[in-house]
């Protein structure tokens, strides 16, 4: 018992130890929670007296509410006003009964469908925003009812940060208690911003629709209510229709989830074409220039600096050539619908060693009621036609083929999965075969690639564009500014004839630089912006890169300047030459004519002319006849402020012991030897140029039994018929040499000598010994000096070429006396150096030197 006694007290020791440090444990836990509790009643009570010192505003004044700074928009000059925004704000206050069911339940439904139920706020929405914010978030996340978004509109910055957020909740619940839900959400309307510069839904609906909101219809209501979400993003007449086309669906939608509208009502509406009314503006210079600037400024700067805060921008704009080429876009779209069944274009002048944008021509009249006017052809997709086959050929010329080289422009199946006569083979669709014609219906044969482009054969370049590759196709294009075929898995060989979709500002940026020998500036409208203060926030600063090598640009804008080669498809008089310059250019033209475009360029601008109609349907003629006048006429006027430059001729030599010939042009063979024509020989490293002749071992075939796509300089593929084409380009090939193999001289390895060349050896060299001047004499300045020369060798002298100290001097004939006086030089010294070259008749070469002395 004792020793259990002695245990209990020991236990009752430790439990002691155990309860004290738990009391002071708790202790400490108090005095944390009660300072805890002091910083939070600390910070609640700031809070309230910063919550109490949010004033009320006057609701009443809104109507009257004026836009104090108003971004203005110049030319180049910084002279000519452009574009007022703010000139011509439209808002109108209406009641609350004049503006209808179908625009309050749309809005209700896409922007706050529990406006009726909560008290200015949503406590579910905040808190999504706050851990939104809080765990990973940028600190902006959303949840506006529309009594906040009233608030936004009217009464804080636009600029999204955490205070101004908390503010906009307190005086959202302020407002509920003081106003009503229909007088709130009649504010909202009144107020809320529908593009450019149309504000309430009384504007926005006399703007879109030419009526009173209360006469909406339903899917007219729809589109409305889906605006104001980014109003310039979504504005009916920007480039982004389908996007507004997708919101319109779904506040439909949501309208039909809320019992707003009926299943019918809902696909009736959906399905229903809505036309909006023509877009009038007031005072605008180049309209569609001043919108694609305006765009730009609000997606950089946002809305509420280009709305609100006054700055000024000084665009590239040359206003001078954009007013004469406007005149001379309608001039030729009028002409286009009359003879042609084409009723618009558009243009774009840039120059190539800025990238600055001079001049944007959206449609050929932006205010025409007739067309879809407002839509700005110079950045909407269309497909570009033979337009886009520069961009392969340059990819060519980058691996190694040349202008000489030949492609045989025949009927040819492109698919693997048909024969070489376009069918499909058994089990495959016929529907996939793949056979192109050419603009004419008819095939040439063998063709240089300087002729496939300069003509635009279409059957040249699909060969080309699949040696070329795709892939490194489409990266040139983008490398040069085609910023619109990034899914390379939607494209195949029809997209070198225009199977994919550009806009006419890249196309024409993209061949600036062809014009810029091979450098990119990338296209821009902004010289200068400056806020209202004069703090200048952008300022234009040349960002030039080399996208391609200099020489393949000056091989394309040689090609594309080559009158001679374009001769057969255009003539030697057409719209693509302009008298006394030096222009390089090429058409394009989609099936059906939907397309028509012109894209030329000098060292000083280039131009790109699209034209047809915007609802893509065919017109009569194609690039040269509908787009070919106006760019004409118009780069005549550009160049006529502009210096006459010329291209600079590109480097097309090719060592013929190093390129093979199939490269070079020659499509009988590929296989070659060199004799002497004197001799008849093998050439030797001895024999002169002058006397070498290439010879090429007759055996045609495709150039895939030639050149291995993956390394076009190497050696010739070892299995050629294992690529998927080389069957079907073979095969109309050896068709078209069975017919005409008779019209050319064949050459066989048998010819192929088994001597070397022996007129042209080290010892025929002619050997020359110079006479005169003599070594020992010290000739005079004035004084006549005669040069005599001894020569022997096998064959006789042609002609000396004489050289004093390296200078060429003039050539003799070694029969005939030849004098010269020092006075008459200016590069002679006490000591100089006498070099006679001289020449057989067999164009073997001696040289043979000497000192003379003048003082």
């Amino acid at each position: 018992m004792k020793k259990r006694v002695i245990k209990a007290k020991g236990w009752l020791k430790k439990l002691g130890k155990i309860k004290w440090f738990k009391i002071k444990k708790i202790k400490v836990s108090k005095n944390l929670a009660l300072f805890c509790v002091s910083v939070v009643i600390l910070m609640f009570g700031i809070g309230i007296i910063w919550l109490s010192s949010l004033r009320l505003p006057d609701f009443e004044s809104f109507s009257d509410r004026k836009i104090i700074n108003s971004t203005k928009i110049y030319d180049r000059t910084g002279k000519i006003l452009l574009y007022n925004i703010h000139q011509d704000v439209k808002r109108t206050d209406i009641a609350f009964a004049d503006m209808g069911v179908n625009i309050k339940n749309a809005t209700i439904a896409i922007e706050d469908s529990e406006f009726y139920n909560h008290k200015g706020i949503r406590i579910k929405a905040i808190l999504r925003a706050t851990l939104s914010n809080l765990f990973g978030g940028n600190g902006t996340q959303g949840g506006s009812t529309i009594t906040q978004q009233l608030i936004k509109n009217t009464l804080l910055t636009q600029k999204v940060t955490l205070t101004r957020k908390i503010k906009e909740w307190v005086l959202a619940v302020k407002i509920e208690k003081v106003m009503s839900k229909e007088k709130i959400f009649e504010f909202y309307l009144n107020e809320a911003p529908y593009g450019g510069t149309v504000y309430g839904i009384d504007e926005a609906s006399k703007t879109y629709f030419d009526k009173p909101p209360i006469d909406l219809t339903l899917p007219e209501a729809a589109y409305l209510a889906a605006i104001p979400q980014s109003p310039t993003y979504l504005s009916p007449y920007g480039k982004n229709k389908e996007r507004l086309d997708e919101r319109k669906n779904l506040v439909l939608r949501r309208m039909k989830e809320l019992g707003f509208i009926t299943e019918e009502e809902y696909n009736n509406a959906k399905e229903e074409v809505v036309i909006f009314a023509p877009q009038v503006i007031g005072n605008i210079k180049a309209p569609h220039f001043v919108f694609f600037i305006k765009n730009y400024l609000e997606e950089k700067y946002g809305s509420e600096i280009v709305e609100r805060r006054g700055l000024k921008v000084t665009t590239t704009l040359d206003y001078e050539l954009q007013k004469k080429g406007e005149e001379i876009v309608k001039e030729g779209a009028l002409k286009n619908e009359k003879d042609w069944g084409g009723e618009n274009a558009g243009l774009v002048a840039i120059d190539p060693k800025t990238g600055q944008i001079l001049t944007m021509i959206g449609s050929r009249d932006y205010f025409d009621e007739e067309i879809d006017s407002n839509y700005n052809v110079a950045t909407a997709y269309r497909q570009p036609g033979s337009s886009f086959k520069p961009f392969i050929y340059a990819t060519a010329f980058n691996k190694g083929f040349m202008p000489e080289t030949v492609l045989f422009d025949l009927p040819t199946e492109f698919q693997a999965s048909c024969d070489a006569y376009g069918r499909a083979l058994p089990g495959r669709s016929q529907s996939n075969c793949y056979k192109p014609d050419n603009y004419d219906g008819a095939f040439r044969g063998p063709m240089s690639l300087r002729n496939g482009l300069a003509q635009s054969i279409n059957v040249i370049a699909v060969k080309l564009f699949y040696l070329s590759g795709l892939a490194d196709s489409l990266k040139t294009a983008e490398d040069m500014g085609i910023s619109t075929l990034t899914d390379i898995g939607r494209y195949g060989l029809t997209l070198v004839i225009g199977g994919g979709e550009v806009t006419l500002l890249d196309m024409t940026s993209a061949y600036g630089v062809f014009a810029n020998d091979g450098v990119r500036n990338p296209y821009t409208g902004i010289l200068k912006i400056e806020d209202v203060s004069g703090k200048v926030l952008e300022e234009f600063t040349p960002r030039p890169r080399e996208v391609i090598p200099k020489n393949t640009a000056l091989t394309i804008s040689d090609i594309l300047s080559d009158n001679v080669s374009r001769a057969p498809t255009f003539g030697l008089n057409s719209m693509l030459v302009v008298p006394g310059h030096d222009v390089a250019v090429k058409t394009g033209t989609t099936n059906s004519n939907r397309d028509a475009w012109t894209i030329g360029y000098t060292p000083s601008v280039v131009v790109g002319v699209w034209a047809g109609n915007n609802d893509n349907r065919a017109m009569k003629k194609g690039g040269v006849a509908m787009a070919g006048p106006i760019w004409n006429k118009f780069i005549g006027e550009a160049l006529k402020n502009l210096p006459k430059e010329k291209f600079e001729a590109p480097n097309l030599s090719a060592d013929p012991k190093v390129v093979k010939p199939i490269l070079r042009g020659s499509f009988l063979g590929n296989e070659n030897f060199f004799i002497d024509k004197i001799s008849g020989k093998l050439a030797t490293i001895n024999t002169p140029p002058e006397t070498v002749e290439e010879k090429i071992v007759t055996n045609v075939h495709t150039i895939l039994y030639w050149v291995d796509k993956k390394d076009i300089l190497g050696p010739a593929p070892e299995n050629p018929e294992n690529d998927p084409q080389f069957r079907n380009w073979e095969i109309p090939i050896q068709n078209w040499w069975a017919s005409n193999r008779y019209n050319y001289r064949i050459t066989t390895s048998a010819e192929k000598p088994t001597e070397e060349d022996d007129i042209h050896t080290e010892l025929s060299k002619p050997v020359v010994l110079i006479v005169k001047p003599e070594k020992t004499t010290v000739y005079r300045p004035d004084e006549k000096i005669e040069i005599e020369v001894e020569s022997s060798g096998p064959f006789p002298l042609q002609k000396i070429d004489i050289f004093i100290n390296d200078l060429y001097i003039e050539s003799f004939n070694p029969n005939s006396k030849f004098y010269f006086t020092p006075s008459d030089l200016d590069n002679l010294s006490y000591e100089n150096e006498l070099r006679l070259i001289s020449y057989d008749s067999a164009h073997n070469v001696g040289e043979a030197t000497a000192v003379f002395y003048v003082k």
